[in-house]
């Protein structure tokens, strides 16, 4: 079982804590990683971009001269593709980039991330993390103390006082054990796991 330091809020050592293998220590697959992080962009797309066919643009007709006898190109209408102001051809229109991938894909590529995330010496687990009261510069000393400039900040629980007092500073984002993803595990530089997140983690996704 892989072994990392369990720290307070002060940044100071006070015990360890070891992680599972099952979730921790798998091999990480690099083609799941990219196959679910590429899902996960996707599926935020909008998917709201549209142009303007020929039919939809306004003007157009009237022929813009006659068939023959002029020695210019035949035309049949200015809102054709080839004209300025014309519409566009086989241009986008609104439509879902959205798709689905297998659970079982989006859990071994969650397992993935954990673990190349232990490897590279980038999760940090605290013992716990609460706040009196919502202030953005205690949780700032926090990270500060955790030595954590690019984190995500994963609770157990819904604290409210913390999210809140994470909205504020850049590139760094608080999130529950239900509701992490892949693409935010390898975004953020650093993990930062309380004990009782690690204990719902490795209970949820065993």
């Amino acid at each position: 079982m892989p072994k990392v330091d369990l720290l307070n809020i002060e940044g100071k050592k006070v015990g360890d804590i070891e992680l599972a293998d099952s979730i921790f220590a798998v091999e990480v697959n690099e083609d799941v990683l990219h196959d679910v992080v590429v899902n996960y962009l996707a599926n935020q797309r909008q998917g709201t971009q549209s142009t303007k066919t020929r039919s939809e643009v306004a003007g157009g007709g009237k022929k813009p001269w006659k068939q023959k006898g002029t020695g210019r190109a035949r035309q049949g209408s200015i809102r054709a593709p080839q004209w300025i102001k014309g519409g566009i051809a086989l241009g986008p229109k609104p439509r879902s980039y959205k798709y689905t991938l297998n659970k079982k894909v989006k859990r071994l590529a969650l397992k993935s991330a954990l673990t190349s995330k232990v490897n590279e010496n980038q999760i940090i687990v605290v013992d716990a993390l609460d706040f009196d009261e919502i202030k953005t510069k205690n949780m700032a000393k926090v990270l500060e103390n955790l030595k954590a400039e690019k984190a995500l900040v994963v609770l157990a629980e819904k604290n409210f006082n913390v999210d809140a007092s994470t909205r504020n500073i850049p590139n760094v984002k608080a999130a529950l054990v239900n509701t992490i993803n892949t693409y935010d595990i390898l975004k953020y530089e650093k993990l930062i796991l309380t004990k009782a997140a690690v204990e719902k983690i490795e209970e949820v996704y065993a």
